[in-house]
């Protein structure tokens, strides 16, 4: 993660699961402003979801959604994603449309600029 660091702290995961937060059927995120420059990213993965090995494979495919699309992202945020059940055997393309979705409802996705030029404009 080229922009971001990890959220390793209890109490800020502590403090982020008191806010509100948006979920889906894969996933739950909860989001805060750090007023930093930079996002930090934790990943919660109960118990619920299986043995040590695919935990850490759920854990390894949503940290590598969020760095395929780090940038899209807003800065200055602290994001705590829960996986949930479905994301065991869910498709890579689909836990990255799911994530990806719910971060445009949090407000944490930032916004696409158009990539229509001029000329198309003027043409339509």
């Amino acid at each position: 993660m080229k922009f971001s660091a990890p959220l390793k702290l209890n109490h800020i995961f502590r403090r982020l699961y008191t806010t509100t937060g948006q979920a889906n059927a894969y996933f739950v995120i909860y989001a805060r402003r750090n007023h930093t420059a930079g996002n930090r990213v934790g990943i919660t993965v109960g118990k619920k979801l299986g043995h040590a090995v695919v935990r850490n494979r759920v854990r390894r495919r949503i940290r590598e959604i969020y760095r395929l699309n780090e940038e899209k992202f807003q800065p200055g945020w602290d994001i705590v994603v829960v996986a949930r059940t479905r994301t065991i055997k869910a498709d890579f393309a689909v836990m990255t449309d799911a994530f990806l979705a719910l971060a445009k409802k949090m407000g944490i996705q930032a916004e696409e600029k158009s990539t229509r030029c001029c000329h198309e404009e003027n043409n339509a």
